[in-house]
């Protein structure tokens, strides 16, 4: 079968190499794709920011299914306009999307369904703000209400700075039409992870969790990112704390979704904080992580397609996916400056000889390809990933192969999984 994914970036590299794996999928594509993808799938044109870019290309492809893989599509609804014409894609519709889409849709839904979750306050206006302060002691986060490819949340040391960091958000000055609104939040302590599930609309079945790393420098110093690496191990979450998450959190979701007329279907990513108080939501997002997809599917053994086409079919079941007890850790590979200003075109090295490390998949994520060479084309360039017999030996493989690309100004963080690392040391 044809298949179509949507994306250019790391995660959807990770989705593709797995998706290639399926003896079913006999053609697969991406739209528009990065230079690492091209050799995976065929890349075509597309204007992710266009409904009718999307509808065009998958009326002229025809594919037996469409995975979406960034979040931007998915709010402006072609999971809605695909379903209109009966073509399988997989993915929440816009209005269940909102739990990303929109911080403070997703605090109240999680208010009325009973959702453990930080106190917040909703803030449309300057006075408001002003208002909403008074019920905050810092630290605080401040989040900017709508999608800011995670760049829109500031942890504030003191009011003068929360209300500075809002006021500027508010301005649309920094995030646009994202910070029209915002969120303030009480900060939670504690160690994050992500709980990602699948859906069909009634049930649900868990991925394996993964531990993200947002903070772009070692010792998460410095501001956040879209990921700086992430790792996987069945270490991160045992089976009680699994359970206590699907009955607590998956669960209510989607229910709660059912009952207000947005059935959700697709993958549901649950960021949570591991606090003193329990676990406690800190977001939603409506499609996979990216950089979580790519440790977590280089353990995943079963056949992603089955996975996928389950959950449109509805028939989603715990027999879904079958897991390697082997951890995966992915260091992504960004360029100087970023997430502020960076510049792009530097020439890649090493890329070829970093894949033959035992273990590893270097996975694309800002790079195009010109003459036989790659060169850096995005603030995020590649995600090295590698599997290992257990945590220790999956970083030193993982590094092994970092050490080995090269480009002008590429910056990575030195510290992956190294929370993972201190857990496994205290337990001995």
């Amino acid at each position: 079968m044809k298949v179509l994914v949507l994306g250019s970036g790391g995660r959807e590299h990770a989705l593709v190499w797995k998706l290639r794996q399926s003896p079913r999928v006999k053609k697969l594509y991406c739209a528009p794709g990065n230079g690492g993808i091209a050799q995976d799938a065929e890349c075509v044109a597309a204007d992710l920011k266009s409904l009718d870019s999307l509808v065009q290309l998958a009326s002229r492809l025809n594919p037996a299914v469409t995975l979406v893989g960034p979040e931007l599509p998915l709010t402006l609804g072609v999971v809605d306009e695909f379903q209109r014409r009966g073509w399988p894609v997989f993915g929440p519709t816009r209005a269940a999307a909102q739990l990303e889409s929109s911080k403070s849709f997703a605090k109240e839904f999680m208010q009325r369904h009973r959702i453990p979750t930080a106190k917040y306050s909703v803030c449309n206006s300057k006075e408001e703000l002003q208002e909403a302060l008074k019920l905050f002691h810092p630290p605080m986060v401040v989040k900017a209400d709508g999608l800011a490819a995670g760049k829109g949340v500031v942890i504030a040391q003191s009011k003068d700075e929360a209300q500075r960091t809002a006021e500027e958000m508010l301005s649309g000055k920094v995030l646009g039409g994202a910070g029209s609104r915002v969120v303030l939040e009480e900060c939670l302590e504690g160690e994050e992870l992500s709980f990602l599930v699948i859906s069909d609309g009634e049930r649900v079945a868990p991925l394996v969790a993964s531990q993200d790393h947002k903070r772009v420098f070692d010792d998460d110093q410095g501001p956040n990112t879209g990921g700086m690496g992430a790792y996987s191990t069945d270490q991160v979450v045992d089976g009680q704390m699994r359970d206590w998450l699907v009955t607590h959190v998956a669960r209510p979701v989607i229910d709660g979704m059912r009952a207000e007329g947005a059935a959700y279907k697709g993958i549901l990513y649950c960021g949570i904080m591991m606090t003193a108080r329990g676990p406690m939501v800190l977001e939603f997002n409506c499609r996979f992580g990216d950089p979580e997809t790519q440790p977590i599917l280089m353990r995943l053994e079963s056949d992603l397609l089955e996975a996928i086409e389950a959950s449109i079919q509805g028939r989603v079941s715990d027999g879904d996916f079958r897991w390697a007890p082997d951890p995966a850790v992915c260091v992504v590979m960004a360029s100087g400056g970023y997430p502020g200003a960076f510049e792009a075109g530097k020439l890649i090295a090493g890329i070829e000889e970093a894949d033959r490390v035992q273990g590893v998949k270097v996975f694309h994520a800002g790079t195009n390809r010109r003459d036989g060479s790659y060169y850096t084309s995005g603030g995020r360039v590649l995600g090295v990933t590698a599997r290992g017999k257990d945590l220790p030996d999956a970083v030193e493989r993982a590094y092994d192969a970092v050490m080995k690309v090269r480009f002008d100004g590429m910056h990575y963080r030195k510290d992956i999984a190294a929370r993972g690392l201190k857990h496994l040391r205290a337990g001995k």
